[in-house]
């Protein structure tokens, strides 16, 4: 198993980062709130998961072990695998998702494209002592800090949408909605779940 990559950022976007590792590129698939952590040119350390398929090897990268973990937990759960747990971790954050299923808050779970009623009852029964019971406080990113949005969020917010199963043309009218709430220091994993939010009332 890969645990975790560190290297320089090659490239970003369309849901997924490229980390040079001595000279070899490893594409890793990321949630937009792990994207805006990463930096172009600088050096990071993902958390990773490596997903084998009969005909395809994906590796899955995070912000750091606990949200890993809660992906991996994830895919325990009939119906749910790796692209439907990324979508759970766009639109959660791994503490949110705990409160969500020992709270039994199927409205919460449904939020995510691609689950429905059921689904979700079922996500909550499966799942109920596999994530940990929440811990009332959760820390974004290393030592506490903030996330760090990408100065230009709006590709960001459309790419994680339209990943997210949503058309082109809705993921750009949601970022126009979202646009007020964006403020000086945008925070890409929040806009995005203000995007989704508007987008299920539509």
């Amino acid at each position: 198993m890969i645990a975790f990559l560190t290297g320089r950022v090659a490239g970003r976007g369309g849901g997924t980062a490229v980390i040079d590792v001595g000279g070899v590129g490893m594409t890793v698939q990321c949630t937009p709130a792990t994207l805006g952590r990463l930096r172009v040119g600088e050096t990071a350390t993902v958390a990773t998961s490596l997903v084998v398929r009969e005909d395809s090897l994906t590796l899955y990268g995070f912000a750091d072990a606990d949200e890993r973990d809660v992906f991996e937990r994830l895919q325990t759960a009939s119906g749910v695998g790796p692209r439907l747990a990324l979508a759970m971790l766009a639109v959660h954050t791994p503490e949110a998702l705990r409160k969500a299923v020992a709270a039994e808050d199927t409205a919460a779970l449904t939020a995510v494209p691609g689950i429905g009623r059921k689904g979700a009852q079922r996500i909550v029964l499966e799942l109920r002592d596999k994530l940990g019971d929440p811990s009332g406080a959760v820390q974004d990113g290393p030592a506490g800090a903030a996330p760090q949005a990408p100065a230009h969020w709006r590709p960001q917010v459309v790419a994680g949408l339209t990943g997210l199963g949503w058309s082109a043309r809705d993921a750009e009218a949601a970022a126009d909605a979202v646009a007020p709430e964006a403020g000086e220091a945008p925070d890409v994993a929040v806009l995005l779940r203000a995007a989704l939010r508007k987008l299920s009332r539509a």
